[in-house]
């Protein structure tokens, strides 16, 4: 195996970093999960020292109360400064792992005639919780065991230290071998997760927007106005725009049908950028629009298309909006094009307008009056 790949537990740097938030959001979970154990385990000794239970010696009192105020200080600090410490995942991921070590070393050395119990335990433990890359585990993990097994070497009896040393070995690999296989199944999980969440969204994009302008498709568009005008709103507080090119067919038939394309393709690029509607997350924009009062538009077909806008104004603001949009249009300069030229028609959605049909008849008919009176303008019906 590449060890470039075995640092990221067989993965590639770019998938692993693409998995980066489902990385952190469960580390920051087993931090909570870890760190509430450990408090609830110093709790029982510090209560067991105090009454001489179990045979947890009264005279560790001091030590045990010393890490239930570490183990509870640092749950509080994780839940009140849980948003600013998510940029600095890593450094909490190893403090966590320090208090750990330090802790199962402390309590190997309080009985010099003991081997380490909590080590191996909190060696193994690690190595399954969080997930890191392999280097940096494993630096840390190894550092700890050489700790440990210096400490006991000075403390202990020659035979108890051979003990422990030999129990820090095995639980070493243990923990590391663990590490590598049980962090490589979780970071598959994440891939998947990670893919069926990228096919859902493509699948979203492809069933609400048009392949060729990226506005919304007729099906969408009139799905959200409808929930829209359904749903509570204030008076004045919508209107829409119907928009038809003037004589696209004939740019058709004389400029090709890819030019027809192209002119299609700036319609749609200009109503985003003119009435500032970001769909930089396309997947995600039919919610946000709902949800944050956006304005959006969509194509109806052929080169037909249409504008919710959102925002109290006055009938003459709505009509001065379209005339400056079209006067865009108009000032396009593309492959022997000078200028795409349309009828508009606008109207504002009333309380009477129980659904989005009787407007869009509405501005139909603004629309062909457009068409009427000379096209390459706007009319507003009221």
């Amino acid at each position: 195996m590449d060890p470039k790949r075995f640092n990221y537990y067989g993965y590639d740097k770019n998938t692993y970093l693409d998995c980066q938030d489902l990385i952190n959001a469960t580390n920051r979970k087993h931090v909570e999960i870890i760190m509430l154990w450990f408090a609830a385990v110093n709790i029982f000794y510090f209560v067991f020292s105090i009454f001489n239970f179990f045979g947890v010696n009264r005279s560790r009192t001091f030590f045990y109360g010393v890490f239930v105020g570490i183990s509870v200080a640092f749950l509080v600090v994780f839940k009140i400064f849980g948003n600013v410490l998510e940029r600095y995942e890593t450094i909490v991921i190893y403090l966590c792992v320090i208090l750990l070590m330090i802790y199962s070393i402390l309590e190997s050395n309080a009985n010099a005639f003991s081997k380490a119990a909590m080590f191996p335990v909190l060696l193994v433990l690690v190595g399954l919780s969080f997930i890191d890359n392999m280097m940096r585990m494993t630096i840390s993990l190894v550092v700890s065991t050489v700790v440990l097994i210096i400490e006991s070497h000075r403390l202990k009896p020659i035979s108890i230290f051979n003990g422990d040393t030999y129990n820090a070995v095995i639980f070493l690999t243990l923990a590391l071998v663990l590490h590598f296989f049980f962090q490589r199944a979780r970071m598959s999980q994440f891939e998947t997760f990670r893919k069926n969440i990228q096919i859902t969204q493509e699948l979203e994009v492809k069933s609400s927007f048009d392949a060729l302008t990226s506005l919304l498709n007729r099906g969408r568009f009139f799905s959200m106005a409808g929930q829209i005008i359904r749903a509570p709103h204030e008076e004045g507080d919508l209107s829409v725009a119907l928009l038809d090119l003037d004589g696209f067919k004939q740019i058709n038939d004389t400029l090709g049908h890819q030019m027809g394309d192209k002119v299609i393709q700036i319609v749609g690029s200009s109503i985003l950028e003119f009435m500032k509607i970001d769909q930089s997350e396309k997947w995600s924009f039919p919610e946000r629009a709902m949800q944050e009062e956006l304005s959006f538009a969509g194509r109806l077909g052929g080169d037909e298309f249409i504008i919710l806008i959102r925002g109290k104004e006055n009938n003459e603001n709505i009509k001065k909006t379209m005339e400056s949009l079209l006067k865009m249009l108009n000032s396009v300069e593309t492959g022997g094009l000078h200028g795409i030229h349309a009828s508009i028609g606008v109207t504002r959605i009333t309380d009477a307008d129980k659904d989005i049909d009787k407007a869009y008849n509405r501005v139909d008919d603004g629309l062909y009056q457009s068409k009427r009176q000379g096209k390459n303008r706007v009319t507003f019906v009221d």
